[in-house]
């Protein structure tokens, strides 16, 4: 026989959780009175002997305190205070570390009943490991999630496990960036809430240029001029036949590449997203650029394995004058001695770019849900995101901070930091692209062959093509 639902217990325990994640959330300030017993017993339905005992209870764990002749009050925090702990994951290789330890003091310095665990998850697998915590009743209160991750979650039909929210204080039109909320929206609905965002633009050695007598505000405005620019910074062979400078690294990863497609109008499945069209000549154009900037031109080093950072690493060491990269990977520069600008990238058929960000979830089972959403309203908030823009080159989203050019510190930021405003026009996702998690991983696989140069693009372009049908007619089969 079914057990009847407690609907007392239920009450009572809503009235508690509800009253106490006020209190940890900052709903009710520390001197605030609570409501009067009647009015809370009428409120939540449950009898003033309930209230009196959710009360008593909240005067023992320190949270309230009980005035003679006038009340409860939210009591003032002192040395004692057990603080109330909202766990929170990232994942490793995230740039933002540090200024989050900061956010994560001062966040508990305002919030005094709130502390803030931080889980640091493995890179590898985190969307699918965090997906797996909170299903198993182990997951943090909250979470970081990159567009990648959402994603990747989205595909797996785990959007279920998060509790949508969004502040009211962060409207996409008003407050910040529509394109940004596009990332991490689902249907009608906002699982997660966007904090900070890169478009892909060119990182440029201003050195360099100078030395190649480049000129001008927007050298590169198209493939012809970045191939004209690259030629000249390229160094040719010393006596030794080694290549001191290479004008240009591409970068097989996945965030930077598929820019090239975009700039050419190429896409990877049809209107009705039923077939892969992957083998237009658009895509083929696109990918033999960038192969012939390798092996044609010699304008850029050979691919030679699967480090997403090839490109990065050369540009730091000072031996290509531009590549691809992100206002994150930008925050590697810092204390080093390398003069570096920004310049958008360049057009062909359009001018367009790759945009990605990071947004903070809220797990739906926790019990700290309130809690979890004050952190997030700290993080999207002017103190939390002021101090997010000081720290490095990463891109808030509130938009009155990102475009605040008095937070511009010369020895952190290019001199060219607002260009992520005109990049926004016309930057897209690789969900806008057409690609998932499993048309990636098949592009991956097979993209090898064009990189080293063993196959044209045109074949590669069409295996492709013929590949992610299969799947997708598998996916429907099932």
């Amino acid at each position: 026989m079914l057990r009847r639902r407690n609907l007392f217990q239920e009450r009572y325990n809503h009235f508690l959780t509800e009253l106490k994640n006020e209190i940890l959330s900052g709903g009710l300030k520390p001197g605030e009175f609570i409501l009067p017993e009647n009015t809370l017993s009428e409120k939540y339905k449950i009898s003033r002997v309930s209230v009196r005992k959710v009360l008593a209870q909240l005067v023992d764990e320190g949270l309230i305190e009980k005035i003679a002749g006038k009340g409860n009050r939210v009591k003032t925090p002192g040395d004692e205070v057990v603080r109330q702990t909202i766990t929170m994951t990232w994942f490793s290789q995230s740039y933002e570390q540090d200024v989050l330890q900061s956010i994560i003091r001062r966040y508990e310095e305002t919030h005094p009943y709130v502390k803030v665990e931080l889980l640091i998850l493995p890179a590898e697998q985190y969307a699918t490991r965090l997906a797996d915590m909170i299903e198993q009743g182990t997951g943090p209160d909250l979470f970081f999630l990159s567009d990648a991750h959402f994603r990747h979650l989205t595909e797996l039909g785990k959007l279920d496990l998060f509790e949508p929210y969004r502040p009211d204080s962060l409207q996409p039109e008003r407050d910040s960036y529509r394109k940004l909320f596009d990332l991490f929206t689902y249907g009608d609905k906002q699982p997660t809430v966007p904090i900070h965002f890169s478009p892909i633009v060119i990182c440029y050695n201003k050195d360099m240029f100078e030395q190649a007598g480049i000129t001008g505000e927007d050298p590169v405005r198209t493939w012809d001029d970045l191939l004209e620019v690259a030629h000249k910074c390229t160094k040719g062979s010393n006596e030794e036949g080694m290549v001191e400078q290479y004008g240009f690294c591409f970068s097989s990863a996945i965030n930077r590449w598929p820019s090239f497609l975009l700039q050419n109008d190429g896409t990877v499945r049809s209107e009705d997203r039923k077939r892969s069209v992957f083998a237009n000549e658009r895509n083929v154009e696109a990918l033999q650029f960038c192969n012939d900037l390798m092996y044609k031109h010699q304008v850029s080093p050979v691919y030679s394995h699967s480090s997403s950072y090839l490109a990065e690493h050369m540009f730091k060491k000072k031996r290509c004058a531009m590549i691809l990269s992100t206002y994150y990977f930008m925050n590697e520069f810092r204390g080093m001695d390398l003069r570096w600008d920004v310049l958008p990238v360049p057009a062909n058929r359009r001018k367009a770019t790759l945009l990605i960000g990071g947004s903070l979830g809220i797990n739906k089972y926790s019990d700290k849900i309130k809690v979890a959403q004050s952190f997030i309203d700290y993080m999207v908030g002017e103190e939390a995101q002021t101090m997010l823009k000081k720290a490095g080159c990463t891109i808030p989203v509130l938009r009155s901070v990102a475009e605040d050019n008095s937070l511009l510190d010369p020895n952190i930021h290019p001199d060219h930091y607002n260009s992520f405003i005109d990049a926004l026009h016309h930057s897209y996702s690789l969900q806008e692209l057409g690609m998932t998690n499993e048309i990636i991983s098949i592009m991956y696989d097979e993209l090898i062959a064009l990189w080293a140069n063993m196959e044209t693009s045109e074949t590669v372009c069409r295996r492709i093509e013929e590949r992610i049908n299969r799947k997708l007619e598998e996916q429907e089969g099932a």
